[in-house]
């Protein structure tokens, strides 16, 4: 197995582990807020199962590797029922944030890592580059190849998927917090064409979502690199 396919299969785990991680979130926090319809239904969990949409967690992650794109995709929407929302706007918000933020903290301890093995050792820090930047032997034999790779990817695909949900378009998190600042009359027209616009973001917007998705991205390199 080349490093490409290790790394093809690292990204499909992580993508798993992290649609996984902010699911969980927004279950956990509709919870919180007095909403316990995910719980019941079993959606705190870090089992990918619970979670997977055929086309959101399969084929478009799948299409997205093909196509050597950031995978991108979503999972089976957590159900939330706000009637049980103590306070409907803010907790409804709370839940929606939770998910990108959830990713932001995982893309965080992954940076954390990476800069412990940069630390590490003159080898550490060549190796964390190498990943970075594409720069690896397929020759070399180290665990800290595959390792720095896996963890990498958890930083990657963490910021893509939590900067991808905060976009306001219906039924992204993102739209949570927008919706609520329209009229009843607006509202209903953005919830209805929500899907079109989503669509038309993953398939049309490739270069608007890279332009958004980049700065973030720039951002945890810089870390990585500047210390």
């Amino acid at each position: 197995m080349t490093l490409q396919h290790v790394d093809i299969l690292f990204q499909l785990i992580v993508f798993l582990f992290a649609i996984s991680v902010h699911e969980s979130a927004h279950a956990w926090m509709a919870n919180r807020c007095g909403d316990p319809t995910a719980r019941m239904l079993g959606r705190i969990s870090l089992n990918p199962i619970k979670h997977i949409d055929i086309f959101g967690t399969i084929l478009l992650p799948l299409i997205c590797v093909l196509t050597h794109i950031p995978v991108l995709g979503w999972a089976k929407p957590t159900p939330v029922d706000p009637r049980n929302f103590k306070n409907p706007v803010k907790d409804d918000i709370l839940t929606a944030v939770v998910g990108p933020t959830s990713n932001f903290i995982v893309a965080f301890a992954a940076t954390i890592v990476l800069l412990a093995v940069k630390l590490s050792s003159a080898f550490g820090a060549q190796t964390v580059y190498g990943v970075m930047f594409g720069m690896i032997s397929s020759q070399s034999n180290s665990f800290l190849v595959p390792f720095c790779f896996f963890i990498y990817q958890l930083l990657v695909i963490n910021v893509v998927l939590a900067v991808f949900n905060l976009i306001p378009v219906p039924p992204l998190d993102g739209s949570h917090v927008l919706r609520h600042f329209m009229p009843e009359s607006a509202r209903r027209t953005y919830d209805m064409i929500g899907w079109f616009g989503l669509l038309a973001l993953v398939y049309f917007g490739g270069g608007i979502l890279s332009r958004i998705i980049s700065p973030f991205l720039a951002f945890f390199t810089h870390i990585i690199l500047a210390i």
